[in-house]
Order: C-alpha cells, then structure tokens, then sequence
C-alpha cells in the first residue's frame, strides 16, 4: 500500500514564501496526512515556511507549510513540505479526492467531449473510483 497518494500533474498548487509577491504556480506531486511533495522550476530553501494553496474547490484548500527538503530533479525541483497544523489530516483527505474528481472531470472532456458539472464528475469518480482509494 503506498503511503502516499500520487496525483496527475495538472492539479495546480500555489505557493508563497514570507515575502510579499512571492505566490507562484507548481504542480502538486503527492500528499499525505502530514504533508506534501510538488515541483518547482527553483530551488527552494529548507526550513522556510511557506502558505500553500490548492485552488479546485471553493473556498481553495489553504495551509501553512515548512520545507523539509528540496531536491533537483532534471530540469526541476521536487520540493517536500510538511503541515505546519497536526489537526489537517481531514482536510487533507477531502483534497485528495478533489484533487482526483477535477482530473477526472478534465480527462472526460479532453478523452469524450463531455462537459460534467463538479457534481456530476464527483458522483461519476465516486461510483468508479472510490473503493479503491486507499484509506
């Protein structure tokens, strides 16, 4: 059983250090119950804490984060961060699965041409997806 959840690289994260103008846009990688990995085209500095952002529902899934480490990784960075607020592990679980249904609502319109609604494509994804979503 893996540890962590691994999620297509279209689910977007933002990320902004202590200093103001500095949200910018990676690609979330995984994520567990205590933190979360995602790539950056820089190089980040551990020990920074940082306030991350998953922009696929509403209100967007918000939390204060420390980097553990950054590691280069070809052209990139994989950057690992863990919450900084034991008490996310719900949150974290509920992203999870949104994560996946706003994957599974993209790939249905780009592989079928059908436009699902958020709600459509979460009850789609559950009926399909949800018992084997490991626990």
């Amino acid at each position: 059983m893996r540890q962590f959840i691994r999620h297509p690289s279209d689910i977007p994260l933002d990320c902004s250090l202590a200093q103001p103008d500095s949200m910018q846009r990676h690609c979330l990688k995984d994520i567990s119950a205590g933190g979360l990995c995602f790539q950056s085209g820089q190089a980040l500095p551990q020990g920074s804490v940082v306030h991350l952002t998953i922009p696929v529902r509403e209100p967007p899934f918000e939390v204060m984060a420390t980097i553990m480490w950054c590691s280069r990784i070809n052209s990139h960075y994989e950057v690992g961060v863990q919450f900084a607020d034991a008490g996310t592990e719900f949150a974290v679980r509920m992203v999870e699965q949104v994560c996946h249904i706003h994957h599974y609502q993209r790939q249905v319109l780009a592989q079928e041409g059908r436009v699902l609604s958020g709600a459509e494509a979460a009850a789609e994804w559950v009926r399909q997806y949800a018992q084997n979503f490991p626990t």
